[in-house]
């Protein structure tokens, strides 16, 4: 019999827009390869830019948030599987699932930890560092509870499978880690050159926070960079630039806003090298996986180079002191010898990630779970407190707010 899975994402996926995009239509490409029948729904409107999933053989549905009608449609395609697309729809969604299909595996995409990006964010705007007892938050409650709640939870960075098990003591039944994997790319020609290439760059979907501020990092340290290679400019790109993303355009000053990017690689591999200044954030970078493939070094945090290292490699330099962030990228951008060390660097690192990137993991851990359902939900125990009405808060919040709008139609 075939399995069939049910994706419920928070939003149609965009991969040519963030790196969230291409990371769900990776992990749906996981479960097609093992002839899965896969549908994905979803409350959020469409864009122009939303990826063809009909051209995958991908079942397509539009749903409704706090409406009894995603009831009915889930009990009657009785899903082996379901996959919430990040925790905000699992508080939606999964305890619907949970009564209308109750054999099914819930298995939670967490994309990266909200909660450690939003305590990384608060701790800077406050001007600063991050403590332990501030990522213990209402944020850290609702995230790690979804976690329990559901049978399997898709970590992406090592740094955050640590964390959870080692602060938070998840088990670690009820987690697997699987990095971003290295997207497939017709490179057509070979890459660009040290001297075929020129300018600084940036990408970064602008409604990413984490990307927005780094743009203005970059504002404010590009001055130094542009007063000692006057002729050298920065581009900025990235998908759904607000009106004061355009208000930063100077061109005068070779900072310059340059909006979406058709092809992320097509664009960065033009490029000399990639600043990325990150002042917070949590999970792994898609841009520096596109890097990495375009073979373009990069200039960043160590927040940045998070969950992306492997044994010390890196293409290119990390640094947390402006000086040391001007002073490496002018070095990086004005000496061949050290673009392509790093370069060589970071193909190295790239050989590592495809190394490590077990794409069967997850259906490997998925199986016996399937196989041993009873047991594995009766030992997470803190699930089976949360799954308790008491404990039910998003499930009665939900009905009420139904309750609501019917009263009004």
């Amino acid at each position: 019999m075939e399995n069939r899975l049910l994706v419920i994402g928070l939003v149609w996926p965009e991969p040519d827009s963030s790196a969230a995009g291409w990371r769900i239509l990776q992990l749906i490409e996981i479960f097609r390869e093992q002839g899965f029948e896969i549908h994905f729904a979803s409350a959020a409107s469409k864009s122009e830019h939303s990826y063809p999933l009909e051209k995958l053989g991908i079942q397509k549905q539009a749903i409704l948030l706090n409406d009894d009608s995603f009831d009915a449609y889930v009990r009657d395609l009785k899903p082996d599987y379901v996959m919430f697309d990040r925790f905000m729809v699992e508080e939606q969604y999964s305890w619907r699932v949970r009564e209308n299909c109750p054999q099914a595996i819930h298995i939670l995409d967490t994309e990266d930890l909200h909660f450690l990006r939003q305590a990384r964010q608060d701790a800077f705007k406050k001007g600063k560092e991050l403590d332990e007892l501030s990522l213990y938050t209402d944020l850290a409650k609702r995230e790690i509870a979804s976690i329990y709640r559901s049978d399997l939870s898709i970590i992406i960075s090592a740094y955050e499978m640590t964390l959870l098990i080692q602060q938070f003591h998840i088990p670690e039944s009820l987690l697997v880690y699987l990095p971003l994997l290295n997207r497939d790319y017709i490179l057509g020609n070979e890459l660009p050159s040290f001297e075929e290439r020129k300018d600084f760059m940036f990408i970064g979907n602008f409604i990413h926070e984490p990307n927005w501020r780094t743009v203005l990092e970059l504002k404010r340290i590009w001055p130094s960079i542009r007063k000692r290679l006057p002729q050298a400019e920065l581009h900025i790109y990235g998908a759904y630039p607000s009106q004061k993303v355009w208000e930063l355009n100077k061109p005068s000053s070779g900072f310059i806003i340059k909006g979406r990017a058709e092809s992320a690689l097509e664009t960065m591999k033009n490029y000399r090298v990639l600043l990325a200044p990150i002042p917070f954030g949590a999970g792994q970078k898609g841009k520096f996986m596109d890097a990495l493939a375009a073979q373009t070094p990069i200039v960043t945090s160590a927040i940045g180079a998070e969950g992306m290292l492997i044994d010390g490699n890196w293409p290119g330099f990390i640094c947390e002191e402006d000086d040391e962030f001007v002073e490496r990228s002018i070095e990086l951008y004005s000496q061949e010898d050290t673009w392509r060390s790093a370069q060589d660097r970071g193909q190295h690192l790239s050989e590592l990630w495809k190394a490590k990137q077990e794409k069967k993991q997850l259906l490997n851990v998925l199986l016996p779970i399937k196989d041993n359902l009873e047991i594995h939900r009766a030992r997470n125990f803190v699930g089976q407190i949360l799954w308790s009405n008491q404990f039910a808060a998003s499930k009665y919040m939900s009905l009420w707010i139904e309750a609501k709008n019917g009263k009004k139609k």
